[in-house]
Formats: C-alpha cells, sequence, structure tokens
C-alpha cells in the first residue's frame, strides 16, 4: 500500500477508535447471559435447555451472518453495514430489556445479533486495507484487546450492576450507546484511505461474488483455519457465554461474585493474550508454532474442568486467567484463512473462518443444557435447577472434544510467515 498522509494517519486511527467501541458493546452482548444466567432463569422460569437457547440465539444469527456479511464488506463497504448494524442492535437491546415473556427476549436476542454480527468482519476488513500486511496481526490484537473489556464487563460488572439496579435497565441503556455507535460509524468511518473507496470494490454481482467465495471455500488452505476457529472459540463461546458462571457456583460450590470473578479473570487474560499473541506471530513471523502451543495448552486446562477436581481458590483464578492467555490463539485462525486467499476477498476469507466458532455456540449451548437437563433430579436452587457433577460432566464433555479438535486442526494449517501466500496455495 501507498504511503498515508499525516491526516490519513489520524482518520485511520480515529475509526478504529470508533469501531472498537463498537466491538466492546459486541463482546458485551455475547457474554451478558453468563453475567446474569441466574435472573433470567427467575424471570422467565425457564429449564437449562430453553436458557441454552436464549443465549445462543445471537449465535444463529451471527453465524448465519458471517458469510453474508463479509461479501457486503467486500463490496458495499464497512462504513455503511456499520451504520445500520448498529441500529438494529440498539432495537434488539431495546426489546430485550423491555421482553415480558421469553418469546420477547428471544425476539430480542435475535436482533441483537443481526446487528452486531457485522461489527468484526467490517473491522477486519478495514484494517486489511488501512494497515500494512506484516502489521495485521498486531493490530488486530490491539483491537481485541480493547475490544474484549465488553467481555469484562460481562462478568462481575453485569453482575454486580444487576443485582443493584436490575437486568433490565442495563440493557436499555446499552441500546442507547448502540445508537450513538452507529452514527459515529456514519460520520467517522471511511472505507479506505483514498476518497474513491467504491472504485476499489468488487460490483455486487451475484455470480462474480459466488465464484469469488467458492474460490475461498474450495481452497483447501482456508479449512484448518476453519476448524481451529470452531474448536477453540466454540468451546470459549460454549462455556463462558453462558454456562460458566452456574458452573462454579453448584459445583465448586462458589459465591456469585466470586464465579463472576472468575469469568471477569478469562476475559481480562484473553484481552491481553489478543494483543501478545498476535504480536508475537507478527515478530517471529511465524503462525503455526504459536497455534500449537496455545491450542494444546487450552485442550489440556478443559481436561481439568471436566474431572470437577477440587482446587483452591488461588489455583482456580490462576487456572481461568492461563485458560484467557492461551484462548486468545484463535484469533490467528483470521490471519491465517486471509494470508491463504486472494486480498480482494480478505472479507470473505476472514468470515468464513470466524463463522465456526460461532456456529459451534449455537449448536452447544442448548446442546449441553439438554444434556444437563436429562441427569436434573429435580432440586432447586434460588428458584433455578441444580445440576450435580455428573450432570455437569456429561455436558463440559461435548465442550472439552470441541477444544481438543480446535488443538488438532492446528497441525494442518498452512505457514505463511505472516505474508499473503495465496498464490501458491
Amino acid at each position: 500500500m501507498l504511503p498515508l498522509t499525516a491526516e490519513q494517519k489520524r482518520r485511520r486511527w480515529l475509526a478504529l477508535g470508533v469501531v472498537s467501541a463498537a466491538y466492546v458493546l459486541s463482546f458485551f452482548q455475547r457474554f451478558a447471559p453468563a453475567g446474569i444466567a441466574q435472573d433470567l432463569a427467575a424471570a422467565f422460569s425457564t429449564s437449562a435447555a430453553s436458557l441454552g437457547v436464549l443465549a445462543a440465539t445471537y449465535f444463529y444469527v451471527y453465524t448465519v451472518m458471517q458469510i453474508p456479511t463479509g461479501i457486503l464488506a467486500d463490496t458495499l463497504g464497512p462504513r455503511k453495514i456499520l451504520a445500520i448494524g448498529g441500529v438494529i442492535g440498539g432495537l434488539g437491546s431495546f426489546m430485550f430489556g423491555f421482553a415480558p415473556t421469553l418469546d420477547w427476549a428471544l425476539a430480542g436476542r435475535t436482533l441483537i445479533g443481526l446487528g452486531v454480527s457485522v461489527v468484526f468482519i467490517a473491522t477486519l476488513k478495514l484494517i486489511a486495507v488501512w494497515f500494512e500486511e506484516n502489521r495485521f496481526a498486531t493490530i488486530v490484537g490491539i483491537f481485541m484487546l480493547v475490544g474484549n473489556l465488553g467481555s469484562v464487563l460481562a462478568g462481575s460488572p453485569l453482575s454486580g450492576l444487576s443485582q443493584a439496579t436490575g437486568w433490565r435497565g442495563v440493557f436499555i441503556g446499552v441500546g442507547i450507546v448502540s445508537l450513538l455507535l452507529a452514527l459515529a460509524s456514519w460520520l467517522i468511518v471511511r472505507d479506505r484511505p483514498d476518497a474513491d473507496s467504491a472504485a476499489h470494490r468488487p460490483r455486487f454481482n451475484r455470480t462474480v461474488v459466488l465464484s469469488a467465495l467458492l474460490s475461498v471455500l474450495k481452497n483447501r488452505a482456508t479449512w484448518p483455519a476453519i476448524l481451529v476457529n470452531t474448536g477453540m472459540s466454540g468451546a470459549f463461546f460454549t462455556f463462558a457465554g453462558l454456562w460458566a458462571t452456574p458452573y462454579l457456583m453448584q459445583v465448586h460450590g462458589m459465591e456469585r461474585p466470586v464465579a463472576a470473578n472468575h469469568l471477569s479473570l478469562w476475559f481480562g487474560g484473553f484481552a491481553i493474550g489478543c494483543f501478545f499473541i498476535g504480536t508475537l506471530s507478527d515478530r517471529i513471523g511465524r503462525r503455526k508454532p504459536v497455534l500449537i502451543v496455545a491450542s494444546h495448552l487450552y485442550a489440556a486446562i478443559w481436561l481439568l474442568w471436566l474431572s470437577g477436581l477440587t482446587m483452591s481458590l488461588w489455583l482456580s483464578y490462576s487456572l481461568f486467567a492461563l485458560m484467557g492467555l492461551v484462548t486468545a490463539g484463535f484469533t490467528l485462525s483470521w490471519a491465517c484463512a486471509k494470508e491463504v486467499n486472494p486480498p480482494l476477498l480478505s472479507g470473505m476469507s476472514t468470515s468464513v473462518a470466524n463463522m465456526g466458532g460461532f456456529l459451534a455456540g449455537a449448536l452447544l449451548q442448548p446442546l449441553v443444557g439438554w444434556i444437563m437437563d436429562r441427569g436434573w433430579h429435580g432440586e432447586l436452587l434460588n428458584g433455578s435447577r441444580f445440576y450435580d457433577l455428573a450432570a455437569w460432566r456429561s455436558g463440559m464433555l461435548i465442550v472439552a472434544l470441541c477444544a481438543l479438535m480446535g488443538a488438532m486442526a492446528t497441525w494442518w494449517i498452512r505457514e505463511t510467515r505472516c505474508r499473503n501466500i495465496w498464490k501458491q496455495a
């Protein structure tokens, strides 16, 4: 890319600040059900399976929208889809906050998922266009570090605030912020450094778009990145997005604030890990070895949670922090997919890789709940269902296997040495 002027550099960082704020909101919405799982179960008098469906609705829509978002990012441009997504997500948050029944809450979560589904892929497109190729993972890591403040807020802060003021008011306030960010995206974000951004986008021709998408999917080098993302982030979204807090309370006997602190440590570790893993990969000029080490540590920790082993508080805190750091390994899957496909199709290639984890979250959250319901013996705790270790172990086995699959897939990643090699792929 050509050197940027001082004004263009200022503009790109300002735009990245706006989309980072939108991503904070996106991450908050993604993991919020975990922080208020007990409140939602009591408010709607629902089972674990139904609660899983409520949380997973976000992931259903997010999954379906990944490839369309990649196409729209490459054709319509990030600015427009970010503005439209902000409006839709804000309306969904209002609906969720005011929901009188579970059906209304499901509809609200659907709109939330639809609105925020465009943020990440649009941002990857902006980073690919506005920054140098060998800085891609580093900039994505900085973006993820900031964005993950949303997941941290969905832990202890959300749990405490919802107990103090009620969870509904929190989501109404989030809806207002979403609308403001939609306006900021329209006013500040630009698709490319040069003025005529439309000239650099492929025209929205159905035949051309489908041909481009098929070229990404037919590329065998794309699929290991998809499977790594599916396994690692799928386990993350399934457990951290809903089941972590109830698991720690029911299996390890923790009070709700302590369990929420564990969740915040996981999210905080993930945020820090995103920055350091992306920076490390760019500096050593390698993707594969970093992914292999992170994914295998991640899978090993899941085996400990599957065992239900009794441990001291400092050890469980340490494991959650470490798990956050190594969870961040899956963020390299976007670079791995981008670097084996044409640069013009960076939106499609990253969206295809990103789809796997959300599909796993969409399927596994209700599946884990359904499996645990099969082992429920009718016990209640504070108005919600109580599950023994055997029931939790049955549900957790699915999540652990998902993480193990992601670790195995890293061995088939094509090493790009942090540059685009699509002509050789």
